[in-house]
């Protein structure tokens, strides 16, 4: 039998393969950092792999600097070969290739194996940032948090992405795609805790729609030793310990619950 874990590796792996963002999509911008190779059809001497400098400028062989930043590569391609058949060259046939992403970046911290700051090779999703994070770790919990940075006129904006409805439903509009300086957090997955007369008690990631029956379920079940009509909780309200003896097993469970199961003595 597949192990789950292979099996959500597996889906993870198709949605990143398969799947675009949904939202927006628009021509990686060049900015400083990011190194081109300029090509012109028919000129072997004139092939030019540069850096884009600090200014937003390249050196383009015959032409000097040319100003580039902030630009599409087919912008570019197209700025560099007008300029060439302005008095240079006759009909030039331009290309312009990526060689380095060294001008966007993002972080992305909280439940991924690998949390830290990662170029942004082109076009990358949610899902691929965490590809390059090296996935989800046990941790993780159903949600991220994505902020925007803003400008000079704007505030920093935050967006939710739902993960579980994008790696379990498919639901592709929550594939964001990841802007220069977005900032994401995996967040944590709540706990709650099951001990007493379970078969392994431990701590299990919950969420909204998780019952005390389900929770004891992913315990393992009842011992024969559980008198299962005497379930309690132990749940912090307001800072405090509150005791809530007979739960029900159609009962809500939140984070940080203990869920104690009874002893039969009969």
């Amino acid at each position: 039998m597949i192990p789950v874990e292979r099996c959500l590796g597996f889906i993870l792996t198709l949605l990143i393969c398969f799947s675009s963002p949904t939202h927006a999509k628009q021509e990686y911008m060049v900015g400083a950092g990011d190194v081109l190779t300029v090509t012109v059809y028919g000129y072997d001497d004139m092939k030019a792999t540069v850096r884009v400098n600090d200014n937003g400028e390249i050196q383009v062989p015959l032409l000097g600097p040319v100003r580039v930043a902030d630009m599409p590569i087919s912008e570019i391609a197209l700025l560099i070969q007008q300029k060439y058949a302005d008095g240079y060259l006759t009909n030039p046939q331009v290309n312009v290739f990526i060689n380095e992403f060294r001008s966007k970046k993002a972080v992305i911290l909280g439940q991924v194996a690998k949390p830290g700051v990662y170029e942004l090779s082109g076009q990358t999703t949610f899902l691929e940032l965490i590809s390059k994070a090296g996935g989800l770790t046990e941790k993780a919990g159903d949600t991220a948090t994505i902020t925007h940075k803003g400008s000079e006129k704007q505030n920093d904006s935050s967006e939710t992405i739902n993960i579980k409805e994008l790696t379990e439903g498919g639901n592709l509009k929550e594939n964001f795609e990841i802007q220069d300086d977005d900032n994401i957090v995996i967040n944590t997955a709540g706990l709650c805790y099951v001990s007493g007369e379970v078969k392994k008690p431990d701590a299990y990631k919950i969420d909204k729609n998780t019952t005390v029956i389900k929770a004891i379920t992913l315990a393992g079940g009842f011992t024969g030793k559980a008198k299962q009509e005497s379930v309690t909780i132990v749940r912090i309200v307001d800072g405090a310990k509150v005791t809530i003896p007979d739960v029900q097993m159609d009962g809500a469970v939140y984070p940080d619950d203990i869920i104690i199961i009874n002893e039969s003595f009969f």
